[in-house]
């Protein structure tokens, strides 16, 4: 028989649940038919077209709003940023589309508009794109294009080059498909992208409930709440190691913050999860020396706490 303290947390984490549950599948479903619609009208070779010819400044906001709106994978992100800087494409431009293309894209917004509501989901935008630009131009200062590996990346039908060469490609070309084929294929995708991706929503949800249900609020204050004040920087760098996907990462971060954490710890957590997540890091190692792979870090870190920060002292008790 279970003791009545624990039946009653079992019973409220259960019913937190079903209520992220029910609020999440239908955000993440339509989320995810326009990342598809995003692939089939800006594809990775486009993107590296509109960018190449960009310099600093104003190619800095224009790769931090792709960066946002082609919410790439990072086995996908890589090839994409490969190609900018085969092609010639400044560093620091290639580093906002980055530092931009995790921690801000459709998925993301739509989770945090669920669960978090409009305030929060417009500061957490505006404040990344622009931690994503200055970034880049910072980046773009420091002369660190020689850190960079020669590397040759072969992703589907092209292969990519750093060593100066240009972007090539193997296939012909197909012809281009109507908007009904490209809406179809978005909704097939959407539907393949949520199955493919629901085991990472359900564990996130899961620890998010036991969380909300299970764990004292008084146990998580004490460790993240906000008499402690280097909370915010641990919380950057502790959300590398538990990250899987973004979706499964935020009802977590909302179980925490329904728990009191300050909403700013939340988001340094939720931003460098997203930045420096283990998978992200192995794949840059591939196009990054050790130094820049290093920098990266230090910059998606900086960037978790200055929005953490922020969002500490602007948004107190929107939540």
């Amino acid at each position: 028989m279970i003791p009545s303290g624990y039946e009653t947390a079992l019973l409220d984490s259960w019913a937190y649940f079903v209520h992220l549950a029910v609020i999440l599948t239908p955000l993440f479903i339509g989320a995810s038919f326009l990342v598809g619609l995003a692939q089939e009208y800006l594809p990775p070779e486009r993107v590296e077209a509109m960018l190449r010819s960009r310099d600093h400044g104003s190619g800095n906001v224009l790769a931090a709003g792709l960066g946002a709106v082609t919410p790439f994978c990072s086995c996908s992100t890589v090839p994409v940023l490969a190609g900018l800087l085969g092609a010639g494409a400044p560093l620091g431009l290639a580093f906002s589309f980055l530092l931009a293309s995790p921690i801000v894209n459709w998925i993301a917004v739509f989770l945090l508009f669920g669960l978090f509501g409009p305030t929060v989901t417009l500061v957490y935008v505006l404040t990344a794109l622009l931690a994503a630009v200055v970034g880049g131009l910072v980046i773009g200062t420091l002369d660190l294009e020689r850190y960079v590996k020669d590397v040759r990346i072969t992703t589907g039908s092209r292969e990519i080059t750093t060593d100066g060469g240009t972007t090539e490609c193997a296939c012909s070309g197909s012809p281009a498909s109507t908007h009904a084929e490209r809406v179809t294929a978005a909704g097939r995708g959407a539907l393949s992208f949520f199955w493919d991706t629901l085991p990472y929503i359900v564990v996130g949800i899961a620890i998010g409930a036991l969380i909300h249900g299970a764990v004292p609020e008084s146990v998580l204050l004490r460790i993240a709440g906000p008499e402690n004040p280097l909370a915010t920087p641990l919380a950057a760098l502790a959300g590398a190691p538990l990250y899987v996907s973004i979706s499964g990462m935020l009802p977590i971060a909302h179980s925490l913050a329904e728990q009191g954490i300050p909403i700013g710890t939340v988001m340094a957590f939720v931003i460098g999860g997203a930045g420096i997540s283990i998978p992200n890091l192995i794949l840059l190692n591939k196009l990054f020396d050790r130094r820049l792979l290093g920098i990266y870090a230090a910059t998606v870190v900086a960037i978790g706490i200055a929005v953490g920060v922020l969002f500490n002292m602007v948004l107190v008790g929107v939540l």
